[in-house]
């Protein structure tokens, strides 16, 4: 008999950038606010990414639930995003949301546009 395995996540949305949106969404004085990222045409490499809050969860969402707070993502951005890891940062360069994705073969300088 076979000890179950558990799966890793198909994206890893860090702890530091859900307590950033969760702050977020506090300030905004409205829970049912759903963090929604997604990938569209754009960018100096061809794709960039997005975020947005959203109330509604579209039927072809996938959903990720983390320290309270609801990631949403399409499906046409779920295939470029599986493998992932969206993280909060803050430096000497300021604070942002990144996205690490190891499916990117190009990007440019600013960090937000990649190629597949």
């Amino acid at each position: 008999m076979n000890a179950a395995i558990e799966m890793p996540a198909p994206i890893n949305f860090t702890d530091s950038a859900a307590n950033k949106v969760a702050e977020l969404i506090a300030e905004e004085g409205n829970p049912d606010l759903k963090l929604r990222v997604f990938v569209q045409g754009g960018g100096c490499s061809g794709f960039q990414y997005g975020f947005t809050f959203d109330e509604s969860v579209n039927d072809d969402d996938t959903t990720m639930m983390k320290n309270g707070v609801q990631l949403l993502i399409d499906a046409i951005s779920y295939q470029y995003l599986v493998g992932a890891e969206i993280d909060y940062r803050e430096d000497i360069n300021g604070s942002q949301f990144v996205i690490k994705n190891p499916n990117v073969s190009t990007t440019c300088g600013c960090g937000s546009s990649f190629a597949p």
